[in-house]
């Protein structure tokens, strides 16, 4: 038998806990001489911006700013801070914020050195380095600072472009869970549930291999311990910096083997109907899991024993154990308020008419076809009207 071959790719500089961002201008002194701060209005307004700025002073690189994303990232986005960091003659990328920042971040450190729009990239190689790009995430869900992916709308038609090349990763994450701490409760929730889809999604990944299996269950561990503690108290800096910690790992895990059926079902919700990519991967997770069984049963089992470490001594058999996380799951849900499609609002007869759309557009993306159970479009549409009414309290 051949053996396999694994590779794993991760920023080459990872600096983590509290009090990490006063890292930043020591850092940064390595990588550029002016930097363009990507952000969002929120983060300006917190002040965390102008600590970005102030560190970067110390080691005496001035800044630019781009607060301009103002929702899951776009192409327009991109366009904006690409055009402000060429105006600025910046030379190093600073993004400080959510997914949606760290995203736009990435876009732009590729687009600086290489031409075309960043949808091509879908398809074809950057040829280029990047400008080095800092990532200093705010939510402790998206992982972004750990992965090759970035993935971008395209006003024009819709659809959440999803690039994945080694080209997008940041040079040097900043991890600070002290950044979380004003995450309302609504954001905490579905950034936790993203976090723990990625991590859920990688340990069941076809690509899935020895290390990415062992971040994957550590990220499920931090995670599944501290999920309710941070929704339920912001300032408890213990679930915070687990959380961050967690979101750090499946970022790594995911990146490395890859997302599957409910991240390729999530972009077309969040293309189309503009709910965040969290709450739209919790609306879909519980029933795209129960489709999974029993092809993914046995690995659910392993993720079962993880999140319930009190149970270890029972004789349970792997289908209670994978029961027992879709439990779990849908009761997080409930705790936290997670609707489901038709509750948050979308029209029923819009929603029935894309149908076709979204399906293809899952398969699209390539995610589907890492699931350990890989449906066609008529199974997905099946999952989508599902999903639509889904009863978490079942």
């Amino acid at each position: 038998m051949q053996p396999q071959i694994h590779q794993l790719l991760m920023p080459e500089k990872v600096i983590y806990g509290q009090g990490a961002l006063a890292e930043l201008g020591t850092a940064a002194s390595a990588y550029g001489t002016k930097a363009l701060i990507i952000s969002d209005p929120i983060m300006l307004k917190s002040g965390v911006v102008e600590q970005c700025a102030a560190s970067l002073q110390t080691a005496a690189i001035p800044s630019a700013v781009y607060t301009g994303v103002l929702s899951e990232p776009t192409h327009l986005y991109v366009e904006e801070a690409l055009a402000a960091c060429r105006e600025n003659g910046c030379d190093l990328i600073v993004a400080v914020g959510g997914g949606s920042c760290l995203d736009t971040a990435k876009a732009v450190a590729v687009m600086m050195r290489n031409g075309g729009f960043i949808g091509d990239y879908r398809r074809q190689r950057f040829m280029h380095a990047p400008l080095p790009l800092m990532a200093i995430p705010t939510t402790g869900g998206t992982g972004s600072e750990m992965t090759k992916v970035a993935v971008i709308t395209d006003t024009r038609n819709d659809e959440k472009m999803m690039i994945s090349q080694p080209e997008l990763l940041p040079r040097v994450a900043i991890v600070d869970p002290l950044l979380t701490l004003s995450c309302p409760p609504h954001v905490t929730a579905a950034t936790g549930i993203d976090a723990l889809t990625h991590a859920v999604e990688a340990y069941l990944s076809r690509k899935a291999h020895p290390v990415t299996d062992a971040l994957a269950l550590s990220a499920v561990r931090h995670i599944s311990g501290h999920l309710l503690r941070a929704y339920r108290g912001g300032s408890d800096v213990e679930a915070r910096s687990h959380m961050m910690i967690g979101s750090m790992l499946a970022g790594a895990a995911f990146s490395n083997a890859s997302v599957a059926l409910v991240h390729g079902m999530s972009r077309p919700i969040g293309a189309l109907f503009h709910v965040p990519h969290g709450i739209s991967n919790a609306m879909l997770f519980p029933a795209v899991l129960e489709y999974s069984m029993p092809e993914a049963q046995g690995r659910l089992a392993d993720i079962g024993k993880v999140m319930n470490p009190g149970l270890g001594a029972s004789a349970l058999s792997d289908a209670e154990w994978a029961n027992a996380v879709i439990r779990q799951i849908k009761q997080w849900c409930v705790e936290m308020n997670v609707p489901n499609l038709g509750q948050w609002g979308i029209d029923r007869k819009r929603f029935d008419g894309l149908l076709g759309k979204m399906a293809a557009d899952a398969i699209a993306s390539g995610s589907p076809a890492n699931h350990p159970k890989v449906p066609g479009a008529e199974e997905i549409v099946k999952l989508y009207r599902v999903c639509y009414e889904y009863d978490f309290n079942q």
